[in-house]
């Protein structure tokens, strides 16, 4: 039996319903945002599977900005990525029904991940529908994982509608990317343990793609440590700075950034309107200085991030003395940085 009664307890629906954005949901999609106690329900089951994250100080950044700077180690985690704190919270509340048709979700790689990891720890199948240029680690990964694997079009979007369409046909539950509350409430409890390391946390700066890690980190080291929650997306590709910015959840015509845990297009309802609320403030981040933050993460504190991974450095670092004197917490989202682009970034190979 599944454990904990939060998501997915619903008779399930293979057709989608309306949809505030311009993504498929379908009946089990649940888009009111998780609260604290879910949270904290979430961190018993997320502590039987995954290990605790260490919050190790950066003696780099702190020198440069005359702050407190604390790097979340969430790379550390086992599939390189925070997102399989959710995946497993999502799986573990899962509707019987689901359990043999299984999951299906598109990703451009930690999020399929995620899933691909807690399908084989609930032992549950998994489909997950990648663009045709996704990282070729991540994908080997989710398929050691014991994930199908289906390349379909060019970009993350493509292959989500595709994923959409598989749920329809097949009866597959498909684990939308960011309209769903398990999967922030499971994220989410990295701020719990951030909270209990360092309660005196003044700042956090998250990436935000899809919006679920800054969607978590408001909900407890916002909502709990009145810290101020600051996102950080590439200005390559704006649209859930757009979505805050304007109140609007239309897609945005720009997503060209190389870091792909940041590129989407399209505003998701449930993150969009959360991070509205109560989000500090958002902030644009140029590709460049996303490569010099990795560059910098690697050579100074011998850390590998991605490019989301590495976008909370380069905001910080762009804002320089108005951190002066603040603990200032910076999460490290993934490490799954592909060899061509690191070699690139290192002024080895071309990209």
């Amino acid at each position: 039996m599944p454990d904990g009664p939060d998501w997915g307890f619903v008779t399930p629906r293979n057709d989608p319903v309306e949809s505030p954005d311009a993504s498929t949901i379908f009946g089990y999609h649940d888009l009111t945002p998780p609260t604290v106690a879910d949270v904290y329900r979430a961190r018993e089951r997320v502590r039987r599977h995954l290990p605790r994250t260490p919050l190790v100080r950066s003696e780099s950044l702190s020198g440069a900005l005359e702050a407190d700077v604390w790097l979340k180690r969430e790379d550390t985690l086992p599939t390189g990525a925070f997102k399989v704190r959710g995946g497993i919270n999502l799986a573990a509340s899962l509707d019987p029904a689901f359990r043999d048709p299984g999951l299906v979700a598109a990703s451009t790689g930690n999020h399929g991940q995620s899933i691909a990891y807690a399908g084989r720890e609930f032992d549950v199948p998994v489909v997950v529908c990648v663009p045709s240029d996704a990282n070729p680690g991540k994908v080997a990964t989710m398929e050691s994982l014991g994930a199908e694997v289906r390349k379909q079009g060019e970009t993350f979007d493509d292959a989500r509608e595709h994923a959409e369409q598989l749920a329809v046909e097949a009866g597959y539950r498909y684990v939308h990317s960011a309209n769903e509350p398990a999967l922030v409430a499971g994220v989410a409890t990295a701020g719990l343990e951030v909270l209990e390391d360092r309660p005196d946390v003044d700042v956090v700066f998250s990436p935000v793609g899809g919006g679920s890690n800054a969607a978590a980190y408001a909900l407890t080291v916002g909502a709990l440590g009145e810290a101020s929650v600051v996102g950080v997306q590439s200005e390559s590709a704006p649209a859930m700075y757009r979505a805050w910015n304007e109140g609007t959840l239309e897609p945005h015509d720009r997503m060209e950034t190389f870091a792909e845990g940041l590129a989407t297009s399209v505003p998701f309802a449930l993150t969009a309107e959360f991070l509205g609320e109560h989000l500090e403030d958002f902030r644009l981040v140029s590709d460049a200085a996303i490569r010099d933050a990795i560059e910098r993460l690697l050579r100074e504190d011998h850390v590998l991030a991605e490019g989301a991974g590495a976008a909370p450095v380069a905001a910080a670092l762009a804002a320089g003395q108005e951190l002066a004197g603040q603990t200032v917490v910076l999460p490290v989202t993934g490490r799954n940085l592909d060899v061509t682009k690191l070699r690139a970034i290192l002024g080895d190979a071309p990209e």
